[in-house]
């Protein structure tokens, strides 16, 4: 009768800072001309600093890392398919701009295969990236003395599902009982610049059943995570509070080379920073603007867009949840009085 475990509880006072960015794919090998130059040395430099400042950092991987493997997906003669490879010598620039959380579950992660899946997992695990994405997947880190686990979904079964709610309450049960504090990530909703609302329906997509995002970050919420990362839309979404944990509905394309339309919001991105307590409780944030240039590379945004967008996004969709956000991008809850 006796447990598998005992955690020790967390010190009085911890706290976890965690930086999130959105989107991630730093080039593709396929089709040729969609590598960036300098072999990718370049891609994340303009940023890599606002990555790292943090006690643990979360990327959504956009497709695999890999050197092999072929691609069912698109035809050669396909000229509006989109599959990604990045070589797995890029691997190293998201260890060096300091991600130590990564979610491969998205509708790119099997572009290539299974082979190139298993790839890029084996990849994370030698740059020491704990990663979520492959039903049943949940990460483990531990910081501060806090024990931080996160679970990825995508509105396909290829991925913890989204769209199935007994499999992901379970999975976010599981995770909880395991960790002083759950991340949730998702990737689903309609895409492109006329998708930064988040309605209060089940979305679709070309025919996809993209998720009703609003009830499973609440239900996910309810099942014991602590705060809800989404990412999908390849633009920003707003933001809300709910039961003291925040829901931050998507953060857009951060540094999406070649491949991604960029025209108006889909090339504003950001660094979202939370701070939690122990218990997974949302303290205080900031919003870190960026904005991608060229082909896809991002630098700090000093017209700060990010921010004004989403508080006007999360002010229109969340009158009554949405945290006050200033005019530098530090958010906190709302005063109860």
């Amino acid at each position: 009768a006796a447990p598998e475990t005992v955690r020790t509880p967390p010190p009085a006072g911890a706290s976890i800072r965690l930086r999130s960015v959105g989107d991630v794919m730093l080039g593709t090998d396929y089709p040729k001309g969609y590598l960036p130059p300098n072999k990718g040395a370049d891609m994340l430099k303009g940023v890599a600093d606002w990555m790292a400042d943090a006690d643990l950092t979360f990327a959504n991987l956009e497709g695999p890392f890999c050197d092999r493997g072929r691609s069912s997906k698109c035809s050669p003669k396909a000229t509006n398919c989109y599959a990604f490879r990045t070589p797995t010598s890029y691997g190293k620039y998201l260890a060096e701009a300091g991600v130590d959380l990564a979610s491969t579950a998205n509708n790119h992660a099997a572009d290539f295969g299974r082979v190139c899946r298993d790839d890029t997992h084996a990849l994370l695990d030698e740059l020491g990236i704990a990663w979520s994405g492959p039903p049943g997947s949940i990460a483990s880190v531990k910081k501060n003395g806090i024990q931080v686990g996160m679970v990825a979904f995508h509105t396909s079964p290829s991925s913890n599902h989204l769209n199935n709610p007994r499999t992901a309450k379970a999975l976010i049960e599981a995770a909880a009982s395991r960790n002083d504090v759950v991340i949730v990530s998702f990737h689903g909703g309609a895409e492109g610049n006329k998708a930064l609302h988040v309605p209060h329906k089940r979305e679709t997509f070309y025919g996809e059943n993209r998720g009703h995002l609003r009830k499973f970050a609440r239900d996910a919420i309810d099942a014991g995570a602590d705060i809800i990362i989404g990412h999908g839309p390849h633009v920003p979404r707003g933001m809300e509070i709910y039961k003291e944990r925040l829901i931050a509905y998507s953060l857009g394309n951060f540094a999406t080379y070649g491949r991604f339309g960029l025209s108006g919001n889909l090339s504003v991105g950001f660094v979202l920073e939370t701070e939690l307590d122990a218990e997974g409780r949302f303290i205080r944030g900031l919003i870190l603007p960026t904005r991608q240039h060229g082909r896809g590379v991002p630098a700090k945004d000093d017209e700060n867009r990010a921010i004004d967008l989403i508080r006007k996004l999360s002010l229109e969709d969340f009158p009554d949840t949405a945290p006050v956000i200033g005019q530098d991008g530090r958010f906190a809850p709302r005063s109860s009085e």
